[in-house]
């Protein structure tokens, strides 16, 4: 940082945007900035003060982030640490409205995003008000009840914003994070997605080494382990893996991975889902929670390197056994993973290696020597993705994602990557029939395009090939094949752009300096014109095939389509490229060829004429002296001697020669403006000339050549973007171009040539002003006062000429100026907007042609609405206009868009992100110099508000609201841009927009009123008038919405008016956010604004604020506060007015009250009069509105609940034991308590007082809480149970409708009215409805609806049925808080009505008493709920009412036990006992439900580290059981046939029978638990294994019966499943049991397990040499079995376990089948035609077959190359083509099926053979013929 800059800020700044030192005037930025950053840290520090949120706070924390968009972050460390905890406190504030908040948060989140800037010792932050708030808001408990709106952004911003603070947190913060979220670890509940994803996002890992002790490793050892021994992937798996890839980036080399590789890889290569084998059953969960890849990639990357190289090896084992899925005939939903994951890999990487050898040294902990990758690493980690990614190439997904993939190898190991592909690129372009295969490698090559062009240490041969493939990518200049012609365009771009094109081929002979590579590079470099020339005429030929006369019929558009302007665009901007880079000579050689064919030829217009005219611009743009000398005068005489005729100018078409000489004129003026000036006389006339052409078309060009003519002198741009500051005319002996082949530009050497205005080009700009604007505005005027009459045509054409004018002249127009509308807003803080310079200086003597255009068209306005309305033309041009005026300086927001993504996507596809730095090529980083100067002229927030810009924004508003739909639309759009630029100026709008909608005016059109609604509604991204976030608008907006419905112009049948009220509600709906009531500030905040105010360089100019401003700050937040509370009540109180006005449409009706239901709130209860509505509306005629009034009162009851009061208590005291210090999970004495027993369960008064019930489920089964607080004994609570003189008048308003029988009877029947037939589930919102009567009012409406109750459950019908669930649900939970009595009472009452209820269950109604049950037992201690929970363990299967009721009371039992998870192992013990004698059912339906039941029972029994053995029922003991009554299936050997039928007969059946409809029970539960349980019994379910194998069918066929199809997919399940390493030893041995069975069926069915269970646990059988061998074995001794079907299977899956590399095929495999190959079958003998037919031996055929199996799985196991063994084995197959069956068929099919494979890369496959071997294989190959 040099001194006389720190000199003139008075600070080093933390670091700014570099841009803006390379602007023309960037003397006077620093000034500016120092100036601008004063006045941010001055008023916001005072409107902290002063307490003013808003708008002082909002409006002065948007001009920071402003001032961070422009000059970055331009100020000292101490004020970067002062704005840092400034926001950090506002963020916090308890109350704060949430769109501040999101406001404050973003500004954070950007002030803390370069984290290097800031270390932790200069700062701090706590993590507790982080952790306070998002609890508030994600975890909201009112906002399912509507009491809270947020948007739906809020999560991605908090958790953005925690993000970003987390390296700040304090060291002690690991610690007290653990103890806050350890408690929720509950594997069974909710809580623990909560817990982990919280650790996910809060757990600092930045922490410095020495600090690692109070870091990570608290945690790591704990949370790893329970990842390690998790099963089942469930949802919060991938959170973990979240939190382990980060940790792994922050800490390299700090953390031994070693032992945790081979798990971590298993777990990766099974989260792809790659499908193995044909019948595969796919678990939904393993799709839906399976891990994100980006994090996947930061993990591996960040495990690379280091001693061991173990992630290294497990790598290219992963992507060798996934190879093969990228080849481009396979395709799946898994595609898109693997895309991802090659594309991302290599840029993580190369971020790594950036970070490890280029990035400057941070206060971030750095990568230690012994783990930095060495280039040993970096070659070994390109060549195991070298494979994958060539295949990628040509995937069904597009290339894009492999040429990504490539850019970032090269950069690492050019030499590897870039001739495979280039291998690949040069057939591609020489092959006419396969364009798919041109356009994927050349987006490849581009990709690579920098490292091959600047070739470098590692690959100097690089350079070479850039002119043969220049040279061939020129035919794909193609104008018949669209996507070739733009990657082509695309292509020869990239390579110019990287390399200057000037032939050096003479300093071959003047120079002795060069290398050989050189000396080739200066020889070739002699085609460069040659290139040139050739690529015009292949561009010529293009625009020749595709004038207008060619491609479409008279009568289509004249316009040209989509892809044209494609191809325009892409021809122009490589042409252009060319001809930067060319040398003097080429250039002129081309100048002279494109000038020739542009006067030579004449073009229409509109498409031909556009792309000549482009080419003839970037001619005159690279060197605009040479160009204009030939293109000025030609073009000027030609249309001089054209229009010498007077005629000519009243002529309504034109000769085509004269409109192809203007187009062509208005095109080469684009150039620099002072190389323009020599030609202005002529130019001038010309203008004077044609612009009043009676023809559109011709004064159309002439107008465009105005507009070019005004810009080119008076925009500031850059006049060149060669790749070489200065060009290449300096002859060879200075200067050598080949050394500067792909050389970035230097940020600091930019030497830019800028354009600035001269004082002579000023002069002309408005010389032509005088000349041209001044008379047509004369005209206008005139016209417009009625002194001349002007035919429509002319207007339009002097609009048109204004218009241009304003587009031409703009940056030099001072903006419209007038006096400011200061009432708006009231404030402490000066709201003043602030300029930027933008390079111009105006001046100010010369006449205002903004101003004057203004006043001329408002008055040109007002004359045409009053008395041409339809012009509608006219009106198009001057709405253009008026938003030019308001706006425009030079530049358009949409075009800087549109320029600033393409900026991004060409850097992008050219950046080096190995050495990082900016290393940009130059013409690059001049655009992105030239983005910042158009940002500046852009940037115009909060500019104040003037009486002009309320003229013509009153001007736009009646335009909006025309009789004209295009009018209106057009208005519309600059309407809402203005709206979004004025600070305040919708306050201003407000009332006349809805001036339209009063229901009293008579003189307002449809169509205004129409257009009145559209200004409400906004469009998609601006402002929305009917929904901004203050009190003040919504007041009049809302109301005004509701009672516009009694307009004389508002129309119900007009559907388009419908649907304009249908678009409003809803958007207000969607982007309502609760707006606040309570704007205090913090004290915390007050001192840090004041540091602010005091803190020097910039030194603040505003003194700091009095006490008595202090003091009127306080009283103004004050009365702000109390002003909301009014205007929310008024606005209630408003809306219920105009619902009670008499004929207001029913859809208005509907309207209202969902606005009202948006303005329910947690911190202020509606008033009375909205209450009383609300509870009236449940017995609204219209279903709508019931079910809003039903969502409004739950919130309403929510809002009155009273707090009940809790106190601490210690657990290890009323367990009577003692406290332990380590981790001890699940089941321990200190928790016991808890559990529910029988024998002491709360049955009288005084137990139940006694009783310390605990409603969460989750807490003490990991950990006990730091404090855990149980709820006050009964006399401590607020009074249950008041009288009604004792209730608030809400209260009142409530209980009397409740009491009321006859509003109960109307109620029930409403809820008892089915809504959508089939389609009606259990309904939470009723739930809650219920809920909080019974929690607000006890048991006080329980005698008006127990009738009712008890006459709903005798009636089956789903709906009435639905109804008594939600309402019991309701009383259930809502008893939490009553007394003793009356609970013993309520369950008096509900025991027998749901005995009831589940007699009369049916198939509708199953689910809803489930759901019912279920939502009754959440959350609540099972001691409190025993009466329920003793009648549903009666007796649920009895058999009374068949088998389906049995199934449902199971199910509606399941629903209760699973909610209360580990706390009550006696009912689950008791159920199982229960069970297992009726384990044999025979009903499909109950064997199904007891699978599920069984499933839950044990899902408590998990092998999750330090857990305890669990109390509740174990598998193990189970399974025990259950094996001795399946004794009698697994000593028989035959298969097991189903012979049961479906019928429970009498009498006793034998013991097989009986073990048989066990074992369908005992299916149903494997299939059930496959997806839910946490961890896989493994060793108990190997006991079963045999016994499947037995069962399971081979083919595919559903016409089996339901047990084999079971067994199938039971085998298919386990199969997936994750084994830990000790539990391979134990399932080998079983396979290797039953591949010796006697039924084939087993042997076979053994294999297709074997594929899946290695597939899907790879690395960890890998790890396990001894399981290797015996995978092996076990495959080669069933390719010998003497069954066919088997050893086809063994082949398969030899090759499959070969393709994967899990085997290889080494010496010893290959001698092996060559021996079996060998095995010598006897002669066949003639046969006696009497003899029995000879058979040869058996055993010796099964050995011959095999070997030749054997062979034939090694050739399939390489799908997509030739290794070197593969051509001699095929010679030996072929041997055996003429051998008896089978073995000929194998030989067939192998043949055909390599034939299939490897046809698509025959070419290359061919050099693997010699001649010999080759004659053999065609022989074999070709089909026989038929006539042989």
């Amino acid at each position: 940082m040099n001194t006389d800059e720190f000199r003139g800020l008075g600070f080093v700044p933390q670091k700014e945007i570099v841009y803006n030192k390379l602007l023309p005037y960037s003397d006077k930025l620093d000034e500016e900035s120092n100036d601008i950053l004063a006045k941010i840290k001055a008023n916001l520090g005072r409107a902290v003060q002063l307490r003013e949120l808003w708008p002082g706070v909002l409006f002065w924390t948007r001009k920071l982030s402003t001032y961070i968009r422009l000059y970055g972050r331009k100020f000292s460390k101490e004020d970067h640490v002062l704005f840092i905890k400034l926001l950090y406190e506002l963020v916090t504030i308890p109350k704060l409205e949430i769109s501040m908040m999101q406001g404050f948060a973003r500004l954070l989140v950007n002030l803390l995003k370069k984290k290097e800037l800031l270390s932790r010792e200069d700062l701090e932050l706590p993590w507790l008000p982080l952790y306070e708030l998002l609890e508030r808001i994600l975890y909201s408990k009112t906002e399912h009840l509507g009491l809270n709106w947020f948007p739906n952004s809020v999560e991605n911003v908090l958790k953005t914003l925690v993000k970003s603070c987390r390296p700040y947190f304090p060291e002690d913060a690991t610690k007290e994070m653990l103890q806050e979220w350890r408690p929720l670890l509950c594997p069974f509940d909710v809580t623990m997605q909560k817990a982990i994803s919280y650790f996910e996002l809060f757990l600092p890992t930045t922490l410095p080494p020495a600090l690692h002790q109070k870091g990570f490793k608290l945690w790591f050892d704990e949370l790893m382990g329970l990842w390690v021994s998790v099963q089942n992937l469930p949802g919060w798996e991938g959170h973990l893996v979240n939190l382990f890839a980060r940790l792994a980036t922050d800490n390299i080399g700090y953390i031994d991975w070693d032992p945790y590789v081979d798990k971590i890889f298993t777990r990766i290569l099974r989260s792809l889902n790659l499908p193995v084998g044909s019948s595969q059953v796919l678990v939904p969960r393993y799709l839906t929670n399976a891990y994100d890849i980006g994090h996947i990639v930061l993990w591996v990357s960040s495990m690379l390197g280091g001693p061991s190289k173990q992630t290294q090896k497990q790598l290219s084992g992963l992507f060798n056994s996934i190879t093969s899925f990228f080849h481009p005939s396979n395709n799946g939903r898994w595609l898109m993973k693997l895309m991802k994951l090659v594309q991302r890999l290599p840029a993580s990487v190369v971020r790594r290696l950036h970070r490890e050898r280029y990035k400057k040294q941070t206060w971030l902990t750095p990568v230690p020597d012994s783990h930095k990758l060495t280039d040993q690493d970096i070659t070994d980690f390109v060549e195991s993705m070298k494979q994958p990614v060539l295949l990628a190439m040509f995937s069904k997904t597009g290339s894009l994602d492999a040429a990504q993939a490539l850019q970032n190898l090269a950069l690492m190991r050019p030499e590897l990557v870039i001739p495979p592909v280039l291998e690949k690129t040069y057939p591609a372009m020489e092959t006419l029939t396969e364009p798919h295969q041109l356009t994927a490698t050349l987006s490849c090559v581009i990709g690579v395009a920098r490292s091959l062009v600047s070739g470098g240490k590692r690959f100097p041969e690089g350079p070479k090939h850039m002119l043969p493939l220049l040279m061939r990518a020129l035919p794909g200049v193609d104008p018949n094949d669209f996507s070739k012609c733009m990657i082509t365009f695309q292509f020869i771009a990239t390579f110019s752009t990287l390399v200057p094109l000037v032939d050096c081929s003479s300093a071959v002979h003047e120079r002795d300096d060069l290398t050989e590579v050189e000396r080739e590079l200066c020889s070739v470099s002699a085609e460069f014109e040659d290139f040139v020339l050739q690529f015009m005429d292949r561009c010529f030929a293009l625009i020749e095939s595709s004038t207008l006369e060619q491609t479409r019929e008279e009568t289509e558009t004249e316009k040209m389509t989509h892809l044209e302007s494609l191809v325009e665009l892409g021809l122009s901007s490589t042409f252009s490229t060319i001809l930067t880079q060319c040398s003097k000579d080429i250039f002129k050689v081309a100048l002279e060829k494109v000038f020739n064919f542009a006067t030579t030829n004449i073009f229409e217009t509109r498409v031909a004429g556009r792309m000549v005219a482009d080419m003839c611009r970037a001619a005159s743009k690279c060197h605009p002296a040479e160009s204009l000398k030939l293109f000025v005068p030609h073009c000027c005489n030609a249309i001089t001697q054209l229009t010498v005729n007077e005629d000519v100018l009243r002529e309504e078409e034109l000769d085509k020669e004269l409109l192809w000489n203007l187009q062509l004129l208005s095109e080469i003026t684009r150039v620099d403006g002072d190389k323009l000036l020599p030609y202005r006389e002529q130019c001038v006339k010309i203008l004077q000339r044609t612009l009043h052409l009676k023809c559109k078309q011709g004064y159309m060009l002439s107008c465009n050549l105005l507009h070019h003519l005004l810009r080119s002198a008076s925009l500031i741009y850059p006049t060149e973007y060669c790749s070489i500051p200065g060009g290449f005319n300096k002859p060879l002996s200075e200067y050598f171009p080949i050394k500067d082949w792909g050389t970035p530009g230097d940020l600091w050497n930019l030497n830019i040539h800028w354009h600035v205005p001269t004082s002579e080009e000023k002069a002309f700009v408005f010389y032509i002003l005088d000349i041209i604007l001044q008379p047509e505005l004369v005209k206008l005027q005139r016209h417009a006062s009625g002194e001349l009459e002007m035919p429509r045509d002319d207007i339009l054409q002097s609009l048109t000429i204004v218009q241009h004018c304003l587009m031409g002249s703009g940056s030099f127009l001072p903006f419209l100026d007038g006096e400011r509308i200061t009432d708006l807003v009231p404030s402490l803080v000066s709201l003043g907007e602030t300029a930027l310079y933008t390079g111009v200086d105006y001046d100010m003597s010369r006449e205002n042609y903004r101003d004057a255009i203004c006043s001329v068209m408002r008055k040109l306005l007002h004359h045409i609405l009053e008395n041409s309305e339809d012009d509608t033309k006219s009106l198009f041009l001057i709405i253009k206009i008026i938003g030019d005026l308001l706006q425009f300086r030079g530049s358009y927001k949409h075009e800087f868009d549109s320029r600033w993504k393409s900026f991004n996507l060409v850097k992008k596809s050219m950046e080096n992100r190995l050495h990082g730095r900016k290393q940009h090529i130059r013409a690059l980083l001049i655009d992105r110099v030239m983005l910042q100067q158009e940002l500046r002229k852009l940037t115009v927030e909060g500019c104040e508000y003037k009486t002009i810009h309320r003229d013509l924004l009153r001007d736009l508003l009646r335009l909006s609201t025309s009789t004209y739909s295009q009018v209106r639309s057009k208005a519309q759009q600059v309407f809402f841009v203005t709206l979004g630029s004025y600070n305040f100026c919708c306050r201003d709008l407000i009332p006349l927009v809805l001036e339209y909608l009063k229901p009293d005016r008579q003189d307002i059109s449809q169509q205004q009123f129409k257009g009145a609604l559209y200004c409400l509604l906004g469009n998609h991204n601006g402002v929305c008038l009917a929904n901004l976030h203050d009190w003040d608008c919504i007041v009049q907006t809302w109301p005004a919405i509701i009672s516009s419905g009694l307009s004389k112009a508002m129309s119900l049948e007009k559907p388009s008016i419908v649907r304009l009220f249908d678009d409003l509600a809803d958007k207000i709906h969607r982007q309502y956010e609760t707006i606040g009531l309570d704007f205090s500030v913090p004290d915390g905040s007050l001192e840090i604004a004041l540091q602010i105010m005091k803190s020097k360089n910039p030194t603040t100019n505003l003194p700091l604020p009095t006490s008595e401003e202090i003091e009127k700050g306080v009283q103004l937040q004050q009365a702000k506060n109390i002003d909301s509370v009014l205007k929310y009540e008024r606005l209630v109180n408003s809306l219920l007015d105009s619902l009670n006005q008499r004929n207001l449409p029913w859809k208005f009706e509907h309207i209202a009250i969902g606005f009202l239901s948006l303005l329910l709130r947690d911190d202020k209860p509606l008033p009375v009069p909205a209450i009383r509505f609300f509870v009236q509306s449940l017995n609204h005629d219209a279903l709508v509105v019931r079910k809003m009034a039903i969502s409004a009162v739950a919130g309403i009851l929510k809002q009155l609940k009273r707090p009940h009061k809790k106190v601490e208590e210690n657990p290890y005291e009323i367990g009577r034991c003692s406290e332990h210090s380590e981790i001890l999970v699940g089941d321990r004495p200190d928790n016991q308590w808890m559990l529910y027993d029988s024998g002491s369960l709360p049955r009288t008064k005084e137990a139940w007082v006694a009783c310390a019930f605990v409603e969460k489920t989750h807490w003490g089964y990991y950990s006990w809480p730091q404090k855990l607080t149980l709820y006050a004994p009964v006399e401590e609570q607020p009074k249950l149970g008041l009288k009604r003189e004792d209730m608030t008048e809400v209260e009142q308003i409530i209980f009397d409708h409740f009491s009321d029988p006859k509003f109960i009877e109307q109620l029930i029947k409403f809820l008892s009215l089915e809504d959508r037939k089939g389609k009606d589930k259990f309904n939470p919102r009723r739930f809650c409805l219920f809920k909080g009567l019974f929690r607000n009012f006890d048991n006080a409406f329980l005698p008006v609806l127990r009738p009712h109750l008890e006459r709903l459950v005798a009636d089956s019908h789903e709906s009435t049925q639905r109804c008594v669930a939600e309402i019991v649900a309701g009383l259930i939970r809502g008893c939490k808080h009553w007394t003793f009595e009356k609970v013993e009472k309520l369950w008096e009452f509900l025991c027998p009505l749901i005995r009831t209820a589940l007699t009369n269950i049916t198939v509708e109604t199953y689910s809803d008493w489930g759901t019912c049950i279920a939502t009754a037992c959440e959350s609540r201690d099972p001691r409190k709920l025993h009466w329920l929970f003793e009648m549903l363990m009666e007796s649920p299967v009895n058999g009374e009412g068949g088998s389906f009721v049995d199934a449902c009371r199971l199910y509606v039992l399941q629903g209760g036990l699973a909610q209360q998870e580990w706390r009550v192992p006696e009912l689950l013990h008791r159920l199982l006992q229960y069970l297992e004698p009726k384990l044999t059912q025979v009903y499909k339906n109950v064997r199904e439900r007891i699978g599920s039941v069984l499933t839950y029972i044990f899902m408590i029994d998990v092998s999750l580290p330090n857990t305890l053995r669990t109390s509740s029922p174990r598998i193990s003991d189970f399974t025990a059981r259950i094996l001795v009554r399946l004794k009698p299936l697994m000593d028989v050997d035959e298969e097991i046939q189903n012979h049961i039928v479906e019928e429970n007969g009498y009498g006793e059946q034998d013991e097989r029978t009986q073990a048989i409809k066990l074992l369908k029970t005992v299916l149903k539960w494997l299939m059930a638990s496959a997806g839910r349980s946490f961890s896989t019994a493994v060793p108990e379910q190997l006991q079963l294994l045999p016994l499947l194998f037995k069962i399971a069918p081979v083919e595919n066929d559903d016409s089996y019966d339901e047990m084999k199809r079971d067994a199938k997919t039971c085998l298919s399940l386990m199969s997936q499943g994750l084994l830990y390493p000790q539990q391979i030893m134990l399932v080998l041995p079983v396979l290797k049991e039953i591949a010796g069975s006697t039924s084939w069926h087993a042997r076979y069915t053994v294999l297709t397990y074997l594929q899946t269970m290695v597939f899907y646990n790879l690395f960890t059988f890998l790890n396990n040499k001894e399981a290797v061998h015996d995978v092996r074995w076990l495959v080669l001794k069933l390719l010998q079995d003497e069954q066919l079907e088997v050893r086809e299977m063994a082949a398969t899956t030899l090759s499959g376990l070969l393709q994967c590399n899990f085997l290889t095929m080494d010496a010893p495999m290959q001698t092996h089948f060559e021996k079996l190959c060998k095995t010598r079958l006897p002669k066949k003998r003639k046969r006696d035609p009497g003899s029995v037919v000879d058979t040869i031996p058996p055993a010796d055929l099964v050995k011959r077959h095999a070997g030749v199996l054997g062979l034939s799985a090694c050739i399939l196991s390489n799908p997509y190359d030739v290794p070197t063994w593969m051509p001699q084995l095929l010679m030996d197959l072929s041997a055996h083509l003429n051998d008896t069956q089978p073995i000929e068929m194998t030989v067939k099919k192998t043949l055909s099926n390599f034939r299939r494979t490897h046809l698509d890369n025959w070419q290359e496959h061919k050099q693997q053979f010699t001649d010999d071997q080759l004659l053999v294989l065609t022989d074999l190959l070709v089909s026989p013929c038929y006539y042989a």
